[in-house]
């Protein structure tokens, strides 16, 4: 029973809440707008063949993290329907904590936090839609 309600959380809550324990220590709260800026400062810088300079913030690791979660999330398996469901119903939850966040608090009106959302929404789109396919949807051959 627990294992079961444990694999319905949606794996972005990860990524979403690395970024709200990281908002108050590089910021000064939720209230504040400098947590962005803090994130967004190169942690390292890589010279490339053709001479430019890659430089990778937190903020860009954060991003490639929930692009994997993400990934992640959408091969994870439902054990059963009602997993399915509290897996749909948190991601919700998610969903509408990520745009309160973006509407309310500063600290989160940002492009890192508003692309984390939309993976936040794409995944539970996702969802909805492998929720409600056919159970054998095969592609079709062709001569056949």
């Amino acid at each position: 029973m627990i294992r079961s309600a444990l694999s319905a959380i949606p794996l972005l809550v990860i990524p979403v809440g690395i970024y709200a324990l990281l908002t108050p220590i590089l910021g000064h709260g939720p209230l504040d707008g400098q947590a962005h800026v803090a994130m967004t400062r190169a942690l390292v810088a890589f010279r490339t063949a053709g001479g430019g300079v890659w430089t990778v913030s937190t903020s860009d690791l954060l991003l490639a993290a929930g692009l994997v979660i993400a990934f992640l999330d959408l091969l994870k398996e439902p054990r059963d329907r009602s997993t399915a469901v509290l897996n749909h119903a948190l991601s919700i939850a998610l969903f509408v904590l990520c745009l309160l966040a973006v509407a309310l608090a500063p600290a989160f009106a940002c492009s890192t936090f508003f692309l984390l959302t939309l993976m936040v929404l794409l995944d539970l789109v996702a969802g909805f839609i492998v929720a409600t396919a056919p159970p054998n949807m095969e592609p079709r051959r062709r001569g056949k």
